[in-house]
Parts: C-alpha cells; sequence; structure tokens
C-alpha cells in the first residue's frame, strides 16, 4: 500500500493553480493547461488533477452506519430563502430524551459531500447534536461529481442561500431536542458562511471557521459571538482580509481566538485531499472541541 500524498509532493504553484481551480477562479481546461509543465515522470496534467482530488473513502474516520449515532436525512424550511432545505442530522444513539447542544455544520463550495457528512458525525460522536444542511438543495442536491457541484454552486442565488443557513440555524437552536446552546463551524465557503452568521444572529453561542472570507470590516461591530478562526499558513486569497478584519474585532471588544498553522494549505482540515496536514488538521479539531464544550457544553 503506498503512502498517501501530501501538499509536500506538489510544487507550491500547482497548489495555487488547483486553488483557484477549486473555487471558479480557473476553468478545468486552464488548469489542464497551466499545470501541463509540472507533468512529468508518466503523470500527465489529469492525472495531477486526479491526485489533488478528493478521496472520500481515504478520508473517512466515522463511517455512516456506525451503531454510536443515530442519522437521518431532514428537511427544514426557509421562507425568506428556497423555500424547503434539505441536510443531515446526527446525535448521539445513546442520547434518549436528553437534550443537547448543537452545532451547524457548513459546507465548502461542494454542497453536503461525504466528507462534511463525516464532519457531522464526528461531532455527534463528541456528544453534539450536529446538521449539516445542503446548500445545493433548490439545483438537486449535491450530485455525486465535485465538478458538477461546483458548476451548480456557482449558479446559486447567494442572498438566498444565506437565508438559507440563517434559518437552519434557527430551527437547529428551536427543535424540542436542543438544550438551547448552538454552534456554527464551516470550512472555506461554510468559513465565511460562519463569520456571516456571527454579524447576523447574536444569540449563536460559539462559531469557528476554517480558512473562511471575512466580512466587511464594518460588520464586526455586529458580532456578539465568542469565535474561534483557523488559518493555513500559505492562503494568500484568504488571509490578505484578514488583518483589517481582526483590527474592527477589537475595536469591537470581540471575543476571539485566531491560529495560523505554519506551512499549511488552504483545506489543510479536508482529510480526503493531498492538502491535508494531519498534525495541524489535529491540533486544529481538538482547539474546536474545546471551545465547543467551552461554550455550549456537551
Amino acid at each position: 500500500m503506498q503512502p498517501r500524498l501530501t501538499a509536500k509532493d506538489f510544487d507550491q504553484e500547482l497548489l495555487i493553480l488547483f486553488d483557484a481551480y477549486v473555487h471558479g477562479n480557473l476553468d478545468r481546461r486552464g488548469f489542464l493547461s497551466q499545470a501541463q509543465k509540472f507533468a512529468k515522470a508518466g503523470v500527465t496534467a489529469a492525472g495531477l488533477l486526479a491526485a489533488l482530488s478528493p478521496d472520500y473513502a481515504a478520508g473517512q474516520q466515522v463511517p455512516p452506519g456506525d451503531q454510536r449515532l443515530k442519522a437521518e436525512r431532514v428537511s427544514y424550511p426557509s421562507t425568506a430563502g428556497n423555500g424547503t432545505v434539505n441536510g443531515y442530522l446526527v446525535r448521539p444513539a445513546n442520547a434518549g430524551s436528553r437534550k443537547l447542544p448543537a452545532v451547524l455544520v457548513i459546507h465548502e463550495n461542494r454542497g453536503l459531500n461525504p466528507h462534511i457528512e463525516d464532519i457531522a458525525r464526528r461531532l455527534a460522536l463528541d456528544g453534539f447534536m450536529a446538521f449539516a444542511p445542503d446548500g445545493l438543495t433548490p439545483l438537486g442536491g449535491y450530485p455525486g461529481d465535485e465538478d458538477k457541484a461546483r458548476e451548480a454552486f456557482a449558479k446559486l442565488d447567494q442572498s438566498r442561500a444565506r437565508e438559507d443557513f440563517v434559518a437552519a440555524a434557527n430551527w437547529l437552536k428551536d427543535r424540542p431536542d436542543s438544550s438551547g446552546k448552538i454552534g456554527a463551524v464551516g470550512f472555506c465557503y461554510g468559513g465565511g458562511m460562519v463569520h456571516t452568521l456571527t454579524t447576523r444572529m447574536p444569540e449563536l453561542n460559539a462559531a469557528v471557521a476554517f480558512y473562511g472570507n471575512t466580512p466587511a470590516p464594518s460588520e464586526a461591530a455586529k458580532v456578539k459571538t465568542p469565535l474561534l478562526v483557523h488559518q493555513a499558513g500559505v492562503d494568500e486569497r484568504i488571509n490578505a482580509a484578514w488583518p483589517a478584519y481582526e483590527a474592527a474585532l477589537k475595536t469591537a471588544n470581540v471575543k476571539f481566538h485566531v491560529y495560523q498553522y505554519p506551512g499549511t494549505q488552504h483545506g489543510f482540515n479536508n482529510d480526503t485531499t493531498p492538502r491535508y496536514d494531519a498534525e495541524a488538521a489535529r491540533l486544529a479539531w481538538s482547539r474546536t472541541m474545546d471551545f465547543f464544550k467551552d461554550q455550549l457544553g456537551a
């Protein structure tokens, strides 16, 4: 069995090209054309793309049928958004009638893929009720193909999508099996959406953003939620805007902690791709769990 590839196995310029491709700033043809110069030793540009793309089986930590959990597909109303949105709800199987603190899990720009479902299961094993909405619901849901998912995501009405996630947080918080304490965690697009929720929902009890876009600094004064931010070390696209927003958070006396993980790439917590950094991801996830348990109880 060959060892898994890591970011160190790829040229940094190629990783930057892949980031541009993943986030819609470069199409497939453009990536393959520019990646061709990195193709060597019998590996084609298409082979490089395949090597950098997610392998969900390799990254799964908690199987979907884990008997310690109760998982179900549900839908919730989003009257200001897309009407009705689907999602994945997971609770500890032994919770019984006990009310649980809840965590909203917000995906990257591909919808509710298997990796985000796995994140929800991990949270449930730590004693939370976790809910992961599928932002692609109005376009048929996550299609099972990353390229098709990104293409669909680019067609979303983002104003309605924001309302869908606000509605999801309120629906989760108000469930009869919820303790009323609610947190949110998001990755990339989802990290940016978590930041947005903190400006919209003062009742949010904890927020964790992994390498997400930040709101305009003028929005920081609206934030009343304790905030934990994880940043990659090599992620200029995201990190460039942080200093101004950080200064605004300080001015607004927002309670926040930010950690940057040296040498890591955007997406370092996603264990389905070579950009995954095991050491940084373990540390970031440990900090996340400690933060949620402190802010929400478990």
